[in-house]
């Protein structure tokens, strides 16, 4: 669906805003690729330019892979911006350079629609979902797209179903220097976890699209040269398990029809361990990982965050049950809870080792607005939003220096190049070994796609094999996965473990922030050149 009866014609330029170095953007990753430069396409900018007039020309930058220049400004007679609280410094930069052109500037997205204050310098704030406030921003700027004389908001009160969603302008995106691509399924999550906006913004109820847009999203991603894994970013994967079991058979049928050349991932609470019916179908669809908010092993933190839905079934336990379907796990962590106490990280270090998960993400407890955590740390007094020194706007419970202490002893253990081997070694022979079987489809065989895995091991060879302090604890595994014929485990493990690896030095020197919401990373981020 696209907005309709519109009769002028305006020049839309899209603007998405970099992102400061994080341990979950990968870029470390990038090097040992074939010309990846960004992590995934921005789903909400995309899915905007679709939505727009048939005959707006819209032109989408992604400044992750290059700024917009003095030739997209002149280009353009209105500027879109979208994007996330960590790009906020970015966000205004980008504004501000529209302005010197005398350009009007909307920003949309999840940022804007929990803090409409944090851009005051914007002409136009669309806060909330595609829906009637989306319409009411073109229909100005139809009638005309000169800056208005004061700031403009524009609040969606009726929402478009997400059945009416058009597929998001894949065309428009640079899709090949992206190491992952990015669907959304839906919008919401039941749960109600105390550090999470996501039912704020999105409520609690799931909404959908149907299997045949998903499958339709999933043939124009390939068209446009997407191969490799897409990553669904729904809050909650199984958010409906009903409709989850609805969608599954359809992504089985489309990778039978493809031949099984791209992989799945997923974002899923950790109860979806109790649900394998899910789990056997997932395995059939080629879903590789599966993304879960553990947040910490410890029953009376989560019980305290209200994420009880964690000890449905024994973390361990769940862990083990998802592997065995063939899907690595990717954990969320949480360091800085009131429940932590002096012996917190020995006691995270030993979940690592137990767990064997390569991929952690750890960060300190950050509060967002519109959440429950926010609202209670509020009330209590806790809140710090005027130091641009700290990682985190909690005040700890402990002393503050010793959390941080904690949350780098913690990353420079857990990311030993010798520990986070052993933990791919263990995936590539008990988790990766139990995905279903599928023969090498005809386009994996072509000179290109061999070209580029010849790329990739020629750039992990020689910058981890040769040049890394740590090649003696890489070859070991290489020469692995180099008898066993497993190439993919070889490519994959590799390249995100010498992201991890370089990323959580820099983190245990204290180069980079504990959270990735910190007030001081997004100030201290640079704007494009």
């Amino acid at each position: 669906m696209r907005a309709e009866g519109i009769g002028t014609v305006r020049r839309i330029l899209c603007v998405f805003p970099r992102y400061t170095s994080s341990f979950g953007t990968f870029e470390h990753a990038y090097s040992l690729t074939d010309g990846v430069q960004a992590f995934m396409p921005p789903q909400g900018l995309l899915l905007i330019a679709a939505y727009l007039p048939a005959n707006w020309p819209v032109r989408f930058i992604d400044e992750n892979i290059r700024p917009a220049s003095k030739e997209d400004f002149e280009w353009a007679e209105v500027v879109f911006v979208s994007g996330m609280h960590i790009q906020r410094q970015q966000m205004n930069d980008i504004c501000r350079r529209a302005h010197a052109f005398d350009l009007a500037v909307a920003i949309g997205g999840p940022s804007v629609s929990a803090c409409p204050d944090y851009y005051p310098s914007f002409d136009y704030l669309h806060v909330g979902e595609l829906g009637d406030a989306t319409n009411e921003l073109i229909e100005r700027l139809a009638r005309d797209p000169s800056r208005p004389a004061q700031q403009v908001v524009l609040a969606t009160k009726d929402r478009l179903s997400m059945t009416e969603f058009p597929i998001p302008a894949y065309e428009l995106a640079e899709v090949k220097k992206y190491l992952l691509g990015s669907i959304q399924y839906s919008s919401g999550c039941p749960y109600q976890c105390e550090f999470c906006d996501i039912p704020g913004l999105y409520g609690r109820n799931p909404r959908l699209k149907t299997p045949e847009q998903i499958v339709a999203e999933l043939d124009k991603m390939r068209e446009c040269g997407i191969t490799d894994t897409v990553y669904f970013v729904d809050d909650n994967f199984i958010g409906n398990r009903k409709a989850t079991l609805e969608l599954l058979p359809h992504l089985i049928e489309w990778q039978k029809r493809t031949g099984y050349v791209v992989r799945l991932a997923c974002e899923a609470t950790l109860n979806i361990a109790k649900r394998p019916e899910i789990l056997e179908k997932m395995r059939e669809a080629m879903f590789v990982t599966v993304f879960c908010g553990i947040e910490t092993p410890d029953p009376d933190a989560l019980k305290a965050m209200h994420k009880d839905h964690n000890m449905m079934v024994p973390i361990l336990e769940g862990i083990q049950t998802i592997n065995s379907y063939g899907m690595e796990v990717v954990s969320g962590i949480i360091m800085g809870l009131d429940t932590d106490k002096p012996g917190t990280a020995d006691a995270l270090l030993n979940f690592v080792d137990e767990s064997r998960i390569p991929l952690l993400t750890i960060n300190l407890l950050q509060a967002l607005p519109k959440t429950p955590l926010w609202d209670r740390l509020e009330r209590e007094g806790r809140l710090v939003n005027d130091d641009d020194s700290r990682d985190s706007n909690v005040e700890f419970l402990m002393p503050y220096d010793q959390v941080i202490s904690s949350w780098k002893r913690c990353m420079e253990i857990a990311y030993q190049p010798e520990k986070l081997y052993a933990r791919y070694q263990y995936q590539c022979d008990y988790t990766y070994a139990n995905r279903i079987k599928v023969p090498v489809a005809p386009e994996m065989k072509t000179w290109p796609n061999i070209r580029r895995a010849l790329i990739m091991l020629r750039n992990i060879f020689w910058q981890v094999g040769v040049l890394s302090d740590y090649r003696r604890v890489f070859w070991k595994f290489a020469i692995g996965r180099l008898r066993r014929g497993d190439l993919e485990g070889l490519i994959g493990s590799a390249t995100i473990a010498h992201h991890l690896i370089k990323f959580a030095r820099a983190a245990s020197e204290g180069q980079q922030n504990a959270s990735n919401y910190s007030i001081r990373l997004r100030e201290a981020s640079v704007p494009a050149e």
